[in-house]
Order: structure tokens, then C-alpha cells, then sequence
């Protein structure tokens, strides 16, 4: 089976709210433009399209097929949807690609979380009968987590404030003195309500070089996912994370880039990847800095490879989750193809 490669990655601004329609179109249309002209491929050369979205954050039903307007009526494309974060819309297009079904494909996502009641809407993720009905919201059960994380000793306050202040870029001091969110997370603890979208191109491996200097082959991805019930697992461990990490040979990364919406669930991922101090963990500021709903997860992978992009780094990983409280977990490495 062939090998795949990312050979281009953009995204749109990550903004608190924009004034486009749910359906993304808006901000799709601009960055499909960027990763074109980054690889000199045009719409009539990709095999596969792939998205990541929600109809419950648009507000109506089909709103991905809405989104397909950003890619034109014409030539035809070989189209299929994922309703979740667009990084498992990668998935199944490396696969379309490692079965040799085709040879290019373009996968995107996107959210527009400040249209509606971005809280109540995750909590339709939950179990349907006896959660769901309670409309627990995602900071307050990300809350709990934390909580439990804390009472056992395996982080403090003083850490997860370090961790926002060095995803957000800003100092430390003064960043405890904030009043609770919800205790104990603070504001700086919990990713910002983001508009926004990002698209990648995949390519295989024999054709990666046409269309990127370096591309960031992806040597081993996989994802896992733990019960659904809150109760039935430790919370203060993410084992989904920890199996995927092990299927997709996630040792000797340089740098790391983690889909964690909440500052304790970085300190998490970090025990669950293994990832030492050496590794640099999200140069681009991860959620924390941005969280838009459906593209963050395939971001991370974006933000990844553009490391290897640039030649910073040559072994890096990537990592996506959805469902609450860490509950599924992808992981992606990738190395330079030169």
C-alpha cells in the first residue's frame, strides 16, 4: 500500500465571531486558494474530498452539503463527511489514498461556534438517556476532571496556570489571582469559543514531491476511543491516547502538537504520549490559543507538519480529540521525505 504524505496546510483566521453563514463557505473558499497555490494543484486534481463538521453547531440538518459550494459545481468530485472533527475526515482520506483509490486528496473542517449554545450543543455528545437529559456543560465536566486530577496530587493550579501561560503567550504572574470558571478551572484554563477552518492536502508518497519540497509523511496514525460513561474510567488518564500512541510508534518526536481544549488535559496527553521535556509541545499555541470547533484536531496535524514544512524539525507528532473528557484520541507522526 502506498504511503501518504502532507504536502500543503492552511486555515482561516481563528476569530471570536465572524459574520459568514454556518455553513463555512465563507471562510473555506480563501484558504482552499492558499494550499492550491502552495502545491500547484487545482480542484480538477484531487481524487478525494473529505470534511469535518457538526449540523448541530450550524443549527440544520445536511449543512455540510451547504459547504460543498465552496468547491464549485464543476468538475464532479468524489465527496464523503465526517461528524466530527475534520482530523478523522484524514483518516479516511489516507486511507482512500493507501488503497490506492486515488492519489491526491483534500480534506477540510470547519465550525461556527459562536451561532449558537456551543456548551449545550456538546452536550449531545453524551450519553442520550441518562446524561445528555441534564445538559451538562463541556467546562463543567471538564471541571470534574480537573477537579480529580488535583485531589489526587498529580497536578496543582500553579501547574495548569503555567501551562495557559505558555500556550496563550502571556506571563504567568497574576494568572491565579483570576476568579473560577468553574473550580477550579479559571478563564485561562478553557480554549476560546473560535470561528474558524482549516484544509489540508494529502498526496502519495510517489507523488508527494511534485507538489511540496519537503512533505510530512505520515509514518504511523491511528485512533482509539474509551467508554462513553464518565463514571466507568479514570478520568485522570486518557487510555485511548495512550493505545493509539503505541499503534502509531509515537517515541523520539521532536515536537508535539495537542488538541487540548483545557490546560490539565495537556498535562494528560503528555503523560499518555510519553513525551519528555525535550519534545516541544505546541509551538503554535494549540487550542488554547484557538479552538475552532470540527478544525482544530485537523490543525494540530497541520501545525505539525508545517514544522517539518520549514525543516525545525524532522520526527513530529499530532494529535486530535473529540468526545468529553479526552474520551477519543488520533495520533499522527510524521517525518520529513526528503
Amino acid at each position: 500500500m502506498s504511503d501518504v504524505a502532507v504536502v500543503g496546510f492552511a486555515q482561516a483566521p481563528n476569530v471570536r465571531r465572524t459574520e459568514g453563514t454556518t455553513n463555512g463557505v465563507e471562510m473555506l473558499v480563501p484558504i482552499f486558494a492558499e494550499v492550491f497555490e502552495q502545491t500547484g494543484l487545482s480542484k480538477k486534481d484531487i481524487g478525494f474530498w473529505c470534511s469535518g463538521s457538526s449540523d448541530y453547531l450550524a443549527g440544520r440538518a445536511f449543512s455540510f452539503i451547504s459547504a460543498v459550494d465552496a468547491t464549485g459545481a464543476f468538475p464532479p468530485i468524489h465527496e464523503s463527511h465526517v461528524e466530527m472533527d475534520a482530523a478523522w475526515a484524514l483518516y479516511e482520506a489516507w486511507l482512500k489514498i493507501r488503497m490506492g483509490e486515488v492519489d491526491t486528496a483534500l480534506v477540510y473542517g470547519f465550525g461556527k461556534s459562536s451561532a449558537g449554545q456551543l456548551r449545550r450543543v456538546l452536550a449531545l455528545q453524551l450519553d442520550p438517556y441518562l446524561v445528555a437529559p441534564l445538559w451538562p456543560d463541556s467546562v463543567s465536566i471538564a471541571a470534574i476532571q480537573a477537579r480529580l486530577g488535583l485531589d489526587s496530587g498529580l497536578w496543582s493550579e500553579k501547574d495548569l496556570a503555567e501551562v495557559a501561560a505558555r500556550n496563550r503567550g502571556v506571563d504567568v504572574e497574576g494568572l491565579l489571582d483570576a476568579q473560577y470558571l468553574a473550580d477550579p478551572l479559571r478563564a485561562h484554563d478553557v480554549a476560546p469559543i473560535t470561528d474558524g477552518a482549516a484544509v489540508i492536502i494529502l498526496a502519495s508518497a510517489e507523488r508527494a514531491k511534485e507538489f511540496a519540497a519537503r512533505p510530512a509523511l505520515i509514518t504511523g496514525i491511528e485512533h482509539r476511543v474509551d467508554t462513553p460513561v464518565l463514571g466507568a474510567r479514570d478520568l485522570t488518564r486518557a487510555l485511548s491516547a495512550e493505545a493509539a500512541a503505541r499503534a502509531a510508534g509515537a517515541d523520539g518526536v521532536e515536537v508535539a502538537e495537542l488538541h487540548a481544549p483545557f490546560t490539565h488535559q495537556e498535562l494528560i496527553l503528555r503523560s499518555a504520549l510519553g513525551l519528555g521535556d525535550q519534545v516541544r509541545v505546541n509551538p503554535s499555541g494549540g487550542a488554547l490559543a484557538a479552538n475552532p470547533m470540527f478544525a482544530a484536531g485537523l490543525a494540530r496535524i497541520g501545525e505539525a507538519a508545517r514544522e517539518i514544512f520549514a525543516g525545525h524539525a524532522n520526527r513530529v507528532l499530532a494529535h486530535a480529540t473529540s468526545g468529553p473528557a479526552l474520551q477519543q484520541n488520533l495520533v499522527a507522526v510524521m517525518e520529513g521525505l526528503d
